[in-house]
């Protein structure tokens, strides 16, 4: 099977708006797979044009009645057995479909997470960090060469992988601290961890709990929440027989609706880059968004095309947003004056629209799940603050797959469902300001506790917390409250017997958080050089 070809054409066209009956500008990113020189048969006496690298004149719009296609989800994609055309859907819900789907999806298809296997790095005999890179080449070159015609195998690293066990430890250093500070022996040592890949983090955390804490061992409670299918039985293989404390829940995090009562840990490890955003740019003569939707025909021609904001998860991102004075990516001067605004929109080829700008709704969505269904958690969570050779646009993502054992960058979101990887920056200022935002503002329905909950519900008593329906509240013993604390929740008390919130979460860089929590020994070369510090400078931590 042959790489489809990209035509990457910005073209403009214009969509008429349902609610103002006016043009609006609409961005036009067109992909074409069809076979080249493809004739139909001769008896309909008519031809197909080549559509290699078809690209439209942007004075010439194209027009495709959206009206006509059917509106999808990703949740409705996943019994579809190959890519649908014919449909319309949100930027998410086609990032998703083409990363997560179980018949063609991006994970469950074609992605295979190295891993050094049983042996790691011996890290004090390498001689620099040189040498430690052909090393890892030498481990990528054991998975041998890409097929000549097709997709090559979509391997990707993680430090998880690269530092095992150092690397794990450093996490579970990190967590048990705590645990061991707030919580031991009155309470069970609670973590969950989304998206655990090959279960490497996790065996490397429960080991160095079995050898350093046992006595936290014996109250460990491991729970992963893994979406792919084929990943779970790696997981299953790998720490069930090892670790009995662990259970392995095959579902989607988005999904899930059971409530955990008891205070625990919440690992996300390199998973937020790969969740799914939206796409939204701003009218620039009403400052009104636009939510973006990717269209499919009938032939599988994609393209995007803007309309006034109705979905929920993007307006309640956009309220949260304006409510934490995180401004639009507008020029401060157009977004607060209209004369320029309308002076700069009436120049020749002026834009009417900003640049897209994605925005990161399901890493909304999991904080909402956080914040409904594990209320006394504690968040660590780690991933890339910046990322090179991203496609156009605010907070965009890199696009791309392997060929012939070369990673292939592209410039448009719209590529062949399953065949390309999707992931994005994290802005982590931002996500801590959301994440305290949501956590200060707790949902004020009280949702009576399942029968499921009671079942698993094996922690033993703590006559630390308080049993009782009628709290003290936050502010009862005190005129003021800590900046760096939230407010507390009803009826938790702390051991001296006042209640006190959870601590606000910090942002650190790789370096920090590791000089911190690591044995810097175990991973430092003869040079004295460490690639544990030095390597993954784009990624932070949020703890």
């Amino acid at each position: 099977m042959l790489l489809p070809r990209l035509g990457s054409h910005l073209s403009s066209r214009y969509l008429l708006s349902a609610s103002r009956h006016r043009p609006v500008d609409v961005t036009v990113w067109r992909f074409y797979a069809t076979t080249p020189g493809k004739r139909k048969p001769k008896e309909e006496k008519a031809e197909v044009a080549d559509r290699w690298n078809y690209n439209t004149s942007p004075l010439l719009p194209t027009v495709v009645d959206v009206s006509k296609l059917r509106l999808v989800t990703a949740n409705e994609l996943e019994a579809e057995t190959k890519p649908p055309v014919g449909v319309k859907m949100l930027v998410r819900d086609f990032i998703e479909d083409s990363l997560y789907n179980p018949n063609y999806g991006y994970f469950p298809k074609q992605a295979t997470i190295f891993e050094t296997n049983k042996s790691s790095f011996d890290f004090p005999a390498l001689r620099n960090s040189i040498e430690f890179q052909e090393e890892v080449a030498k481990k990528y070159a054991g998975y041998g060469s890409d097929r000549y015609d097709g997709p090559g195998r979509q391997l990707w690293h993680t430090p998880t992988e690269l530092f095992k066990p150092w690397y794990g430890q450093a996490i579970a250093q990190c967590v048990v601290s705590e645990y061991l500070l707030k919580y031991f022996p009155y309470e069970d040592f609670v973590i969950y961890e989304i998206g655990a890949g090959n279960g490497t983090l996790a065996l490397n955390i429960l080991d160095y709990l079995q050898e350093a804490h046992p006595m936290v061992y014996e109250r460990t409670r491991y729970n992963i929440i893994e979406i792919s299918g084929s990943l779970v039985k790696i997981q299953k293989r790998r720490l069930l027989q090892a670790h009995p404390c662990v259970k392995i829940t095959h579902q989607s995090i988005f999904h899930w609706k059971k409530r955990e009562p008891h205070p625990c840990y919440f690992i996300a490890m390199e998973v937020a880059d790969n969740f799914a955003h939206d796409v939204v740019r701003y009218d620039l003569d009403t400052m009104e968004p636009l939510q973006g939707l990717v269209t499919i025909t009938e032939q599988g021609d994609f393209d995007i095309v803007y309309t006034p904001v109705t979905d929920p998860l993007i307006s309640s991102t956009l309220g949260i947003r304006s409510s934490l004075r995180h401004n639009p990516p507008v020029n401060r001067f157009l977004r607060d004056s209209p004369f320029l605004r309308k002076a700069y929109t009436s120049l020749p080829f002026a834009p009417n629209l900003s640049k897209e700008e994605y925005i990161p709704t399901r890493l909304l969505s999991l904080l909402q799940t956080l914040r409904n269904h594990f209320p006394r958690h504690r968040l660590l969570l780690s991933d890339f603050s910046s990322l090179p050779d991203t496609i156009p646009g605010i907070n965009a993502p890199v696009v791309q797959t392997r060929f012939r054992n070369t990673t292939i960058p592209c410039s448009t979101l719209l590529v062949k469902q399953g065949y390309f990887d999707i992931f994005f920056p994290t802005n982590f200022e931002h996500l801590r300001d959301m994440y305290e935002y949501l956590f200060s503002n707790p949902r004020r329905s009280k949702e009576p506790e399942s029968e499921s909950d009671k079942e698993n519900s094996n922690s033993r008593y703590n006559p630390l917390v308080s049993r009782s329906t009628s709290a003290l509240g936050s502010n009862f013993f005190s005129s003021r409250y800590p900046t760096d604390r939230r407010s507390p929740l009803d009826g938790v008390a702390s051991s001296s017997g006042l209640p006190v919130g959870e601590r606000k979460s910090n942002v650190f860089t790789h370096a920090e958080f590791l000089e911190t929590y690591a044995d810097l020994s175990k991973t430092r070369l003869r040079n004295g050089e460490n690639p544990l510090l030095d390597f993954y400078k784009n990624v932070k931590f949020l703890f």
